[in-house]
């Protein structure tokens, strides 16, 4: 087998860090191990990601890097481009930046470890290999999912979120899925894909924020040779390998202006153009876009075009933040024991008071917080018992204790608490009843107009209409 053939079979690995010396001698320790790819900061970065066939499942960056080499904010930055070209990236933070809002701030954003410098080498080895274990494990899971299996949760607003997928998944027209990150777009829109006449079909992904202007414009319609600088050869775009199956067009929100009216002309009459070639192609791919923006707002700010937005949300489903989905967290949390559980040992359990902490969390970063906090006490913790001191180190926010409340009010929940009658889900449902049917008589029954004294879309009313059984004249 030749060098050039040996590398290729080693695990890639990204590594980011503006310290040349710390770059050279650190690539030369995990050579032998991985096919490490280089680069001193964030612009380097994306233009290495955007020239590989495919995206290293491991990134190894540092957060102090240029034109801000004194603080993490780079880092931070580059945490989330990482996310947006591969969500399933493992990213381990090596910096010397190590206080712990900076540790807990990087966790939440996504990465997966945080190694203090100066560090060990074996131990970096150690973390990484970890890692790739937690990617197999990924791996061998997804393959046993079904559908149903991965929209995990037995809240009301799962339910409903599924009865709309399901509701949605036989139409051929557009849906925009909005959500947090990390709350799960991506699940919704191959769950409707997979539900859909088009199953059988291909579903390809596309992250609008990952690319450069250009460069996103030759990945979704493709190109002809010589279109631009580096086009050797004609090249097919998402919309043509799509053929007609589904195109999800994750972050639509940082779709550029221009490519904004070239989406409307396809999603209008199936209608593009390769760069560089004046034939018209037709794509009878179905659109799925997802977006963590207002993307209202946008339009009033001018960075949206309004028919665009029109023609997009024909479709709107509104993905629940976890920490709206009342126990759903503690279902997760079990799901992900038992996927992220080292070499088949026990996997860590809660005690009863770190248990109600990761209740009362309000988990910023979603899913994709609760999973790597898994994967971290997994590593740290196989087969013990976790209190509530180690889970909190896990955690960027404190828990409100309610000392903050008026002294009158937190003396009326505390009464309401200790009735025997109490239970939260009537309590949210009677609150969420009364603003709804307010709004309703404000608007005379129409629902566009509630729906927009209430901040969500028709469809998220109707829905709610529905599930709490509300009368009403439309």
């Amino acid at each position: 087998m030749t060098a050039s053939a040996e590398a290729q079979m080693r695990p890639a690995l990204l590594f980011v860090d503006d310290d040349p010396l710390i770059v050279e001698s650190l690539s030369l320790a995990l050579e032998d191990d991985y096919q490490v790819y280089t680069a001193a900061g964030r612009k380097q970065a994306r233009e290495l990601l955007q020239q590989l066939d495919a995206i290293p499942p491991l990134a190894l960056i540092d957060l102090g890097l240029p034109p801000l080499p004194h603080s993490p904010e780079q880092g931070f930055e580059l945490i989330h481009e990482l996310i947006a070209f591969n969500s399933n990236i493992k990213i381990l933070v090596l910096s010397g930046q190590n206080e712990t809002g900076n540790i807990q701030h990087a966790l939440t954003l996504g990465a997966v470890d945080f190694v203090p410098k100066p560090c060990d080498v074996s131990l970096l080895k150690t973390r990484l290999d970890h890692q790739l274990m937690m990617i197999a494990a990924e791996q061998a899971e997804a393959g046993e999912e079904t559908e149903g299996e991965k929209l995990l949760g037995d809240s009301p607003v799962m339910a409903t979120l599924r009865d709309v997928i399901r509701q949605f998944a036989d139409t051929p027209f557009p849906v925009l899925v909005q959500g947090e990150s990390g709350s799960g777009k991506e699940l919704v829109a191959q769950s409707l894909h997979e539900l859909s006449p088009r199953a059988g079909e291909p579903f390809l992904t596309i992250n609008c924020a990952a690319f450069s202007a250009e460069l996103l414009e030759a990945q979704l319609f493709g190109h002809a040779r010589g279109a631009f600088t580096g086009a050797a050869s004609s090249k097919s775009g998402f919309f043509e390998e799509a053929a007609t199956g589904t195109l999800f067009l994750d972050e639509i929100g940082d779709l550029p202006l221009d490519l904004q009216s070239k989406l409307l002309r396809v999603l209008e009459n199936g209608e593009y153009y390769r760069l560089g070639e004046t034939q018209p192609r037709y794509s009878g791919a179905r659109i799925i876009a997802a977006t963590n923006h207002d993307l209202r707002t946008e339009v009033q700010q001018g960075r949206f075009r309004q028919d665009l937005y029109h023609r997009l949300s024909v479709l709107t489903i509104n993905v629940p933040a976890l920490r709206e989905r009342a126990r759903d967290c503690l279902l997760l949390l079990d799901h992900f024991r038992k996927i992220y559980a080292i070499n088949n040992r026990s996997p860590f359990e809660l005690t009863g008071e770190a248990t109600a902490c990761l209740l009362e969390y309000p988990f910023p970063g979603n899913v994709r917080e609760l999973r790597n906090i898994v994967i971290r006490l997994s590593a740290k913790s196989p087969g013990q018992r976790v209190d509530v001191e180690a889970l909190r180190a896990e955690l960027e926010t404190e828990i409100s204790t309610g000392e903050e409340q008026a002294p009158e009010e937190q003396g009326r929940i505390q009464n309401e608490l200790r009735g025997r009658s109490f239970r939260l889900e009537e309590r949210l449902a009677e609150l969420e009843r009364r603003y709804i049917t307010t709004a309703l008589d404000m608007s005379g029954g129409n629902l566009s107009k509630a729906a927009r004294l209430l901040g969500i879309n028709r469809t998220t009313l109707y829905s709610r209409i529905q599930r709490l059984s509300i009368r009403t004249g439309e």
